[in-house]
């Protein structure tokens, strides 16, 4: 495999931090590997294939991950379940590596705090800093581009499996919005060029992830049967948990089809507002494509990257102030 200049370029930022990665994974006998709570393509992707390169590697090593299942993508075989573990596994001494994950709060598991060193690598804004080392890098389409990138950094002769680099295909194609986001970048097309140099069949990786059921199909009629669009360009649509459960669908759900409105000539900005009963609170899904909504996502409890972001409010009264701080975004910004 022969690294591109894109690539080397990268690996000599975080050289150092990388060589301490390295020989901590070396140095543990039980490795933990966290992600957000309700994960999506790249916190899943990155975990896994991650967990996989090392045991590939290191096969005497305990490796775990940990988090909630996806409601759809582990039932379609896209990821194996995580571990659900009693305290007990935690009291021993452990590495935890923290992926794709920029506020501790959303850590999916709070055991990691038992860790006797923690690692974190990703690419969203870094909100507080716990970890004994941190790789982050706000630039790169993906976690799984800067875990990727590491990887590829380590010198000896490691093995670099098919099903690793699928795992990690899934997690950059995921957050790339296969590719068409604005933190693609050259260095993102050399590590996808590198992925497929492993086998990998990207036809049926797309399949798996974005295949459709006619259920899915009536969850879409509903959207664009009642999303709204003001004369800002900002367009939205609700799903409050009546609708859920008449779509039989999950509030994790609610999300997945926010970019049905990517592509419309006059939408600048689009949402999706989901109720979830548990917190209980409405979450948001935020994108676009000339306009940085991280500020006013972290208006409303949220934050993310600069066209992708959540954000979440308490009830459907607040709303309208959302609405109106992404109207007032894109009327500063004309």
């Amino acid at each position: 495999m022969k690294l591109t200049e894109n690539i080397i370029r990268e690996s000599k930022i975080f050289e150092k931090e990388y060589s301490k990665i390295l020989a901590k994974i070396k140095s543990a006998k039980r490795i933990a590997i966290f992600r957000h709570i309700m994960p999506d393509f790249d916190a899943l992707g990155t975990q896994f294939g991650l967990a996989t390169r090392i045991k590939d590697n290191f096969p005497e090593k305990e490796v775990r991950c940990f988090g909630d299942n996806h409601v759809t993508f582990t039932p379609r075989g896209l990821f194996p379940e995580t571990n659900k573990l009693s305290d007990a596994w935690f009291d021993d001494e452990f590495l935890a590596i923290i992926v794709d994950v920029g506020d501790q709060k959303r850590i999916a598991d709070p055991r990691f705090i038992k860790a006797k060193y923690k690692i974190k690598i990703d690419h969203h804004p870094m909100t507080d800093d716990i970890f004994d080392l941190s790789v982050v890098d706000t630039e790169k389409a993906a976690a799984a581009e800067i875990v990727v990138n590491m990887l590829l950094s380590f010198k000896g002769k490691y093995v670099f499996s098919k099903k690793a680099a699928e795992y990690f295909y899934i997690a950059l194609v995921g957050d790339s919005g296969r590719f068409q986001y604005s933190s693609t970048t050259p260095h993102t097309f050399d590590i996808a060029s590198l992925l497929l140099e492993k086998g990998i069949n990207i036809t049926e990786i797309y399949e798996k992830m974005y295949i459709k059921t006619l259920d899915d199909l009536e969850v879409t009629k509903f959207i664009m049967n009642n999303f709204k669009i003001d004369k800002y360009g900002v367009a939205y649509y609700v799903l409050t948990n009546n609708d859920l459960i008449n779509l039989k669908i999950t509030s994790e759900r609610g999300k997945d089809n926010v970019n049905l409105f990517s592509n419309i000539e006059g939408v600048k900005i689009w949402c999706s507002i989901t109720e979830d009963i548990t917190e209980p609170c409405f979450r948001v899904s935020i994108r676009s494509r000339n306009y940085v909504i991280n500020g006013v996502a972290a208006e409303f409890k949220g934050g993310g990257h600069a066209q992708a972001s959540g954000a979440q409010i308490a009830d459907l009264s607040e709303l309208p102030k959302l609405i109106e701080a992404l109207d007032r975004l894109i009327i500063e910004n004309k």
